[in-house]
């Protein structure tokens, strides 16, 4: 069985800090997903560069075909030494999680992955490695996955939450991994898991984190494909094509826009039937068409999807980010899909013009929901969502 990863971050600055000295990158090749936590020395902006540093070299490398040992050379190579503390400038951990289930793991200095399966932690040292790589002691792991199982990546943040404010000693690493173990039972999605991990860490400083603290979580899920169709083709003797295939594309099946769903009712001779409860008024009401999963308005609800993701993506929801994405609008529905229920996302874009869309501003031949839909596919792709276009 092919697996895919549903992955999600959540970081909290050090007290008085602008910057975080964390850095995640989820990235996608061909046949796997890469997630690199970066943690670098002190907080703020010098650890900032310094953990980009590392996380940008890692990933890349790893992006474009490089072998884990060669990625981790080149860093433990590259990264300079504190002279005072005698410490590495930046700690990391990255994992590479194929499609097949394998998967491979290096650490220098983060705290232990922690794997959760069916609500027990697994221990990992029997698949574990030290190595020496550039002068430096690395962790190695290889081992496999199975659907529901789940990944953990913490910086130390994590683990000393609350020391001398909450707790005297900090967390710590067991009750980190048993609160996750107990978390995964009634949480499932890797955006709702790494949201309530930050907020318990965040908790636990008394909303003064005294270090940078973050938290990227891998949820592996068999593939949760997601087909978004907006707009009719700029030739209308391609409405037949387009819909076939959008119709034969895998997974769950969103039109937004009306005159996207009448094409959709009328090629498939079906009926659109139109919602007329709603409990938010300035995003338009649901439709139905048998067969489809959603079928909401056009630009209104797309250019509210891609704010709540975008703010999402900015930390700017945590405080109710459940609550926002349970809620009955077409907006926050879509949202919901894209964040907790799709790894990848196929969206089919048509080129007509609709004339209610333009910006006397714009180029005639760009549309308002040509340009959110490509808003909404970067915003997919910062996600680590594999994301393929197609357009009539």
């Amino acid at each position: 069985m092919s697996m895919r990863v549903d992955a999600a971050y959540r970081s909290l600055n050090k007290y008085g800090e602008e910057l975080c000295g964390d850095k995640v990158r989820i990235s996608r090749t061909e046949n796997s997903t890469i997630a690199v936590l970066a943690d670098g020395l002190g907080s703020g902006v010098k650890a900032n560069i310094l953990s980009t540093l590392t996380s940008s070299i890692l990933s890349s490398m790893l992006e474009e075909g490089a072998a884990m040992e060669e990625a981790v050379e080149t860093v433990a190579k590259t990264l300079p030494v504190c002279s005072v503390r005698h410490l590495a400038y930046s700690t990391f951990s990255v994992a590479q999680v194929f499609d097949s289930g394998e998967v491979s793991l290096v650490e220098f200095d983060n705290p232990p992955c922690i794997l959760i399966r069916n609500g027990r932690q697994v221990d990992l040292e029997y698949c574990s490695e030290v190595k020496e790589c550039a002068g430096k002691c690395v962790t190695e792991s290889h081992f496999s996955v199975e659907p529901g199982d789940v990944l953990a990546l913490v910086s130390d943040g994590v683990i000393y939450a609350g020391v001398g404010q909450a707790l005297n000693f900090g967390w710590n690493y067991d009750n980190v991994s048993a609160w996750l173990a107990k978390t995964t039972l009634n949480e499932k999605s890797a955006p709702r898991l790494a949201v309530s991990l930050s907020q318990a860490v965040n908790e636990l400083y008394l909303g003064k984190p005294g270090d940078d603290s973050t938290a990227l979580v891998l949820r592996i899920t068999p593939r949760c494909a997601v087909s978004l169709l907006s707009g009719p083709p700029a030739d209308k003797k391609d409405d037949g094509k387009m819909v076939h295939d959008y119709m034969t594309a895998a997974g769950t099946h969103i039109v937004c826009g009306g005159t996207s769903a009448n094409m959709v009712a009328r090629i498939l001779h079906r009926r659109v039937e139109t919602s007329i409860q709603y409990e938010n008024p300035d995003i338009p009401p649901t439709g139905k068409i048998e067969g489809i999963d959603l079928v909401t308005e056009g630009v209104l609800t797309l250019s509210k999807t891609v704010e709540i993701i975008k703010k999402y993506l900015s930390r700017e929801t945590d405080a109710f980010y459940f609550h926002m994405l349970d809620e009955l609008n077409g907006a926050s529905q879509i949202a919901k899909i894209l964040l907790e229920n799709c790894t990848d996302f196929n969206v089919f874009i048509g080129r007509a013009i609709n004339p209610a869309h333009q910006n006397p501003g714009l180029p005639a031949d760009l549309s308002i929901k040509i340009n959110l839909m490509e808003k909404l596919c970067g915003l997919m792709e910062r996600l680590g969502k594999k994301v393929k276009k197609h357009y009539y």
